[in-house]
């Protein structure tokens, strides 16, 4: 009896465990009540461009081998310590690509990191940092992306370590660094300062490369803006806090994101070029907005590589 009364327990605590690990790794969806939701009748597409340009979309989403920014049949291979990503195709193409998406099922992409069959995305798609968009930005963005032509093609399946490849793990990652919501403005600062931290938190993803990370993937918040070694291990993305770029003035932090070039007679590189690439398509004021509150970040201490 007492054998038996154990077994019982054992499956009764296993089961329990398990039902706390399927609960506390359940995608999070975007609700409709959130943000005033989201509409598919709404947006405007001249606004969505420039969300688009912000969020450095064609970086990773366009097809390698071509010149064409807006062929987004997604393929390009995203190098990692948990393996090799593939940024998937998001052209209006509704079998390989997003076009039979909603705004709705755009929104949980960028909110809250969620595909529209309910499963985790894994955050080398940088919504931790997208999570923090206005829901109207979300509805500009879905607006522009139907101008754009559809692309025939899968991009490859992602090559990942086998523990890695468990989506639903990515649940506990979530709980440890995804804090969603959209960012609100600090009266404490003026309109420029809030603008280019939207820019910079938000749509432009800028600590996602210059921070370094901890063994699961996570930023280092001490690091955060202070530079850290790039994903696939060849380099090291710089130190942006007043630490290291103290002596750049706003108007040179601008310029450089206009034309790449440094207040030291040099050039961004690898793919800081791509980034200016889209900051230059930007309107001045919003450059400016984004050196405004570079410049206003507490200087951090680079750390070692």
């Amino acid at each position: 009896m007492r054998g038996r009364l154990w077994v019982t327990s054992a499956i009764s605590a296993v089961m329990v465990a398990a039902g706390g690990i399927w609960f506390l790794t359940a995608p999070g969806r975007f609700t409709t009540t959130e943000a005033g939701g989201v509409s598919d009748t709404a947006g405007d597409a001249a606004r969505g461009k420039l969300v688009f340009t912000a969020g450095d979309c064609a970086s990773c989403h366009a097809s390698p081998g071509q010149t064409d920014r807006l062929h987004l049949g997604g393929g390009l291979a995203l190098a990692s310590p948990f393996g090799t990503f593939r940024a998937p195709n998001i052209s209006t193409d509704p079998v390989d690509g997003i076009g039979s998406w909603t705004t709705k099922d755009l929104a949980n992409a960028l909110l809250r990191g969620v595909s529209p069959d309910g499963r985790h995305y894994y955050p080398v798609f940088p919504y931790s940092s997208f999570t923090h968009m206005h829901s109207g930005d979300v509805q500009d963005l879905m607006a522009y992306l139907r101008t754009l032509p559809a692309v025939k093609g899968r991009a490859p399946d992602h090559e990942l370590n086998l523990v890695f490849g468990i989506r639903r793990f990515v649940g506990f990652w979530k709980q440890l660094y995804f804090k969603p919501g959209p960012i609100v403005a600090d009266a404490g600062h003026d309109e420029s300062w809030n603008r280019g931290r939207y820019l910079s938190e938000a749509l432009a993803h800028c600590a996602e490369c210059h921070s370094s990370r901890d063994l699961f993937g996570g930023i280092k918040s001490g690091t955060r803006y202070a530079g850290g070694p790039d994903a696939e291990g060849t380099g090291f993305y710089p130190n942006i806090t007043p630490a290291r770029i103290g002596d750049w003035s706003e108007q040179q932090v601008a310029e450089m994101l206009q034309t790449g070039n440094t207040p030291n007679h040099g050039r961004v590189g690898s793919s800081m070029a791509d980034v200016v690439t889209n900051t230059a398509m930007l309107p001045d004021s919003d450059r400016k907005a984004i050196a405004v509150y570079v410049k206003s970040l507490p200087p951090r201490p680079t750390p070692r590589p």
